[in-house]
């Protein structure tokens, strides 16, 4: 099993996707994870994370399918978090999934407004050691300015700020537009919307991934 899951910065998508992964025994694929790691060592790389920008769209598919290839066992059921999010880059994981006989179960976009994105991310910190995000509003940590995972200090990122928030919104819908609408023409996108609470969103999903297996 294949499953896409997209949406905007903000929209849930980090936490449904580490969630439904349990769930499901699917391999959670981040992009957001696998740029992390590339701007460790890049420091182009970096200067376009550290400004909430996407690594380019080819070098992206790249990255991603050289980490295919290794199939490892863990790697059977996968979730793509966050990719992909070009035509191009849907285009070359489908040709890749098919030439091993597999094929991309489902695609979901989680709908969420501006308003709604601009309220969570403002409320948004993440870990200045691994990365992981916590939202104070929607998904507290246990004690404060602290990363349940690994202890380190939880930071707000420039570009989690409110003032940069809508511009972050509109780069999304803009580089994403045109692969909503080629899902939408091939009848091949689930939409679920986004602004609702966590567990009810966890239900909508579960019972969607169930149809598919």
């Amino acid at each position: 099993m294949n499953i896409v899951l997209l949406g905007a910065p903000a929209s849930g998508k980090g936490t449904q996707a580490e969630m439904l992964s349990k769930k499901f025994n699917l391999y959670h694929l981040q992009t957001g994870g696998i740029a992390r790691e590339l701007a460790k060592k890049d420091e182009r790389i970096k200067e376009i994370v550290d400004s909430g920008k996407l690594v380019p769209e080819n070098e992206m598919s790249m990255y991603v399918m050289d980490l295919l290839k290794d199939e490892k066992p863990e790697m059977k059921d996968i979730l793509f978090e966050g990719f992909p999010r070009f035509i191009s880059q849907y285009e070359a994981l489908e040709r890749f999934l098919k030439n091993k006989g597999d094929d991309i179960d489902a695609v979901i976009s989680l709908e969420i407004s501006k308003e709604e994105v601009v309220r969570r991310i403002s409320s948004r910190v993440i870990c200045s050691k691994c990365g992981e995000v916590f939202n104070l509003v929607t998904n507290p940590p246990k004690e404060k300015g602290v990363c349940d995972k690994c202890g380190g200090e939880l930071i707000q990122r420039d570009d989690d700020k409110p003032e940069s928030v809508e511009e972050r919104f509109e780069y999304y819908k803009n580089n994403t537009e045109k692969l909503m609408e080629y899902l939408d023409s091939h009848k091949k996108l689930e939409r679920v919307d986004g602004n609702r609470p966590i567990d009810v969103i966890f239900e909508d999903l579960s019972k969607f991934i169930e149809t598919l297996k």
